[in-house]
């Protein structure tokens, strides 16, 4: 039991640092990597619940954010890198590519 408490309590932590760090980085791949963490506490916490209640399924959704994540991150990065050929600049209050 104390081990499941201890799953939890760490992926609350990994889960308040990657909003911190989202909500205060300027760089767009350190936003990326805070997003990383927010996922990875949020498999934490569906492994934790699993074995919590012993159900399989949480290791499901686990295997499925992490393919998920794989997906976001070379979707992220292909549009970051495209964003940094036409700017020269990957900080987020630099790019107005969007604006006419």
């Amino acid at each position: 039991m104390l081990s499941i408490k201890l799953a939890l309590y760490l992926g609350a932590f990994l889960f308040s640092i990657g909003v911190y760090g989202m909500l205060t980085r300027r760089n767009a791949i350190a936003i990326l990597l805070s997003l990383e963490l927010i996922l990875n506490a949020a498999i934490l916490n569906f492994v934790a619940f699993g074995r919590l209640y012993a159900s399989a399924q949480a290791q499901g959704f686990a295997i499925f954010i992490i393919a998920l994540a794989a997906c976001e991150a070379a979707v992220a990065l292909a549009i970051i890198l495209g964003a940094f050929r036409m700017s020269k600049s990957i900080l987020t209050d630099e790019l107005n590519l969007l604006k006419g």
